[in-house]
């Protein structure tokens, strides 16, 4: 079951009782996507750019889906998005996030009125965005695609270990394009030694209120 909770900078989460955890971070839901995956993600991979591919992993609320879509919108970048998720939520659980306060009222229906499908195949939302919601695991999924950025948005180690191994790791990073860029709000040892073994160099930058340090990183070329 999952819990509609309010965070400090007074936007909503969920808190899914099954993990044990909420999808963001209690310190706030909005402050925290934008910091990590639009400020530090695709703020730092578009420019240059008309046209970019983000692959994330785990859709969730569909929050940094919004955002994405509303910066593109506004920046005229066409936005491909895919977003692995093993356990979708409903449309109805989605509504009720409050979410709709924090983008247009078109960018918010678009979303609305397509999500059920996307989890079936690729939905063009509008002339400059097409998302895919592929339903399953990281570990399952399996791509010809290749991205310029991935938003690692797993829950975290301690709920989901899994999701964090070497192995699994590695997994998501193959799907980055040489120079491509990879974003996370954790940051470990072990997480940094898996990343930078798969040809990436590391950058330590400043977490979301309530983190001292997030992870960026960019495949060689």
């Amino acid at each position: 079951m999952n819990i509609i909770t309010p965070t400090a900078d007074g936007s909503n989460t969920l808190y899914n009782e099954t993990i044990g955890e909420h999808y963001h971070s209690k310190h706030g839901a909005l402050q925290e996507s934008k910091h990590v995956f639009i400020n530090a993600g695709l703020k730092y991979a578009a420019p240059g750019l008309t046209e970019i591919s983000i692959l994330e992993v785990g859709f969730g609320t569909g929050l940094n889906f919004i955002l994405s879509f509303e910066y593109g919108t506004a920046h005229h970048l066409k936005l491909n998005y895919t977003s692995i998720e093993a356990f979708p939520l409903t449309t109805t659980i989605i509504e009720q996030t409050g979410y709709a306060a924090y983008v247009s009222a078109e960018i918010w229906s678009g979303f609305i009125a397509n999500y059920p499908e996307a989890l079936k195949g690729p939905q063009k939302l509008t002339p400059l965005c097409t998302l895919e919601i592929p339903h399953t695991t990281l570990a399952e999924y399996h791509s010809d695609k290749k991205f310029d950025l991935i938003y690692y948005d797993a829950f975290s180690v301690q709920h989901q270990p899994e999701m964090w191994s070497d192995e699994i790791i590695a997994h998501a990073c193959s799907f980055l394009k040489p120079g491509g860029t990879l974003v996370t709000y954790a940051i470990t040892g072990k997480l940094k030694r898996a990343v930078k073994a798969c040809g990436f160099e590391i950058e330590k930058l400043p977490g979301a209120p309530g983190k001292r340090e997030m992870l960026r990183a960019v495949k060689k070329m």
